[in-house]
């Protein structure tokens, strides 16, 4: 018997609990990137950008090929970017409410000190 989906769909999110990666993920949902390219915007250690880029191609996640003496980092499909944009668009959501939640106290501290 294989591995639950619960824990499959664990281990993926697992995979993209590191702001690194993140940053990669998102870079490259703009398309194929060198590693120079990468390195330049991630602003870390090539070490460290290596062993990220590791964990996100072993995980399928991303995929990697040569061109020319460049190695390129690609998305491995248009479902990653989706879940970026998914990600986004949740977080958005989340810090709109919190901004209206804020407003709200806000208002309610100013008419309870208006009413002493």
């Amino acid at each position: 018997m294989g591995v639950p989906l619960y824990q499959s769909k664990a281990e993926f999110f697992r995979t993209l609990g590191h702001p690194v990666r993140i940053r990669v993920l998102e870079l490259l949902g703009d398309g194929p990137k060198a590693v120079r390219d990468l390195l330049a915007d991630v602003e870390i250690e090539a070490s460290s950008l290596s062993q990220q880029l590791a964990v996100l191609r072993r995980a399928g996640v991303v995929v990697s090929y040569r061109d020319g003496a460049a190695v390129m980092y690609a998305l491995s499909g248009p479902d990653v970017a989706e879940v970026m944009a998914a990600a986004r668009r949740f977080l958005t959501a989340m810090i709109a409410g919190q901004a209206e939640l804020l407003d709200e106290l806000r208002d309610a501290r100013a008419a309870t000190a208006a009413a002493e």
